[in-house]
């Protein structure tokens, strides 16, 4: 690689996570080259070809690592593959970047991480949603002290889906990491992490709703920070009438904003990031920011996706600081597993310190 080159990305998986959030960004990015696609699906694999035609195809990893040299490799893959897939991409010399979860469980994310280490190579967990609108909208609402001192941070992923995914009812789905913990919980737990910083205890609930699955599909969490701040975060497929997506109550006022973040709809409709316009929501889906009688509609901040990406290709060519550390990943599958167990136990589990 020069320093005038393109890095050279291959995405291995091309479902949800590849076909509609990995490939557009990394072909839209500035000094990023889709180069590969490994997919063994003949549909998806058409597709693929029809979209990026100047993109070479592979039916796996293996052969994806063997047949090409890649700077970067982008694992979005089944969870419970998510870990392997990286080490092996790695071990090629690749720097990673992992779709969520980073792992199922903070071991295995250690091990990642000592991999990585060894490697001399980045592993850097996709966390795409800390550039949703919402999400810089707060942070924009805290660097200008406008809510005072927050004391109170709901956030929701709620959908209503009464019909399951089909691998949420396949046997040993729940070792694999599946469920709506690895699928959305992870992005509430990141966020709040990033906003208010590491956990100093955890207290959680897991439910398993519709009677066909075997792995947990409502979920809620709370999170006592050391800074004081308590994160309430609820994630479910089974809420009919759904809440906000955010409830930020402060000392001098509160946020709460309805509605998700519009880059996957626009991304999902074959949208190119970056565009004109692109993260724009319109004035009806703007939260509102005050206090009692003195509340008032707050533009969103654009979302950007693509910040993630752009800052991947800094961190791989200069040494800059990864838009996610491997490190954030690790704190994440810890609250994770003290989720769990909280969970189970029916506790309120002590974070170390």
């Amino acid at each position: 690689m020069t320093e005038s080159s393109n890095l050279r990305v291959g995405v291995v998986g091309y479902g949800l996570g590849g076909s509609t959030f990995h490939a557009p960004l990394v072909s839209a990015t500035p000094g990023l080259e889709l180069a590969a696609i490994a997919t063994s699906n003949a549909e998806r694999v058409a597709k693929a070809r029809a979209r990026y035609p100047n993109t070479r195809l592979f039916d796996t990893i293996e052969q994806m690592l063997d047949a090409t040299p890649l700077d970067l490799v982008v694992v979005s893959t089944p969870h419970a593959t998510h870990a392997p897939y990286a080490r092996a991409a790695l071990a090629k010399g690749a720097h990673v970047v992992v779709d969520k979860p980073f792992a199922t469980s903070s071991a295995e994310a250690r091990d990642l991480a000592s991999a990585a280490k060894a490697a001399g190579r980045l592993a850097i967990p996709f966390q795409n949603r800390r550039w949703d609108n919402e999400v810089l909208t707060l942070q924009k609402l805290m660097r200008d002290g406008t809510l005072g001192d927050i004391h109170r941070f709901e956030s929701r992923y709620e959908r209503w889906r009464p019909i399951p995914k089909a691998r949420w009812k396949e046997a040993g789905a729940e070792e694999r990491g599946e469920g709506v913990l690895g699928d959305l919980t992870v992005h509430l737990v990141d966020q709040a992490l990033l906003l208010f910083g590491p956990a100093r205890r955890v207290y959680a609930e897991f439910e398993r709703r519709h009677p066909d699955i075997v792995v947990v599909d409502d979920v809620f969490i709370a999170i006592t920070h050391k800074g004081g701040v308590t994160s309430h975060l609820f994630t479910s497929p089974n809420v009919g009438i759904l809440g906000p997506r955010l409830t930020v109550l402060g000392s001098k006022g509160a946020y709460v904003k309805h509605g998700i973040d519009p880059q996957e709809e626009a991304l999902l409709a074959g949208g190119t990031p970056g565009t004109p316009g692109w993260g724009e929501e319109p004035e009806s889906a703007w939260g509102k920011v005050g206090a009692g009688d003195d509340a008032h509609a707050l533009r969103s901040e654009p979302g950007n996706y693509l910040a993630f990406y752009s800052a991947v290709a800094a961190a791989i060519r200069n040494g800059t600081e990864p838009p996610v550390t491997t490190e954030q990943g690790i704190a994440l599958m810890e609250l994770l597993d003290a989720a769990r167990l909280s969970a189970r136990d029916g506790r309120v589990v002590e974070m170390g310190t």
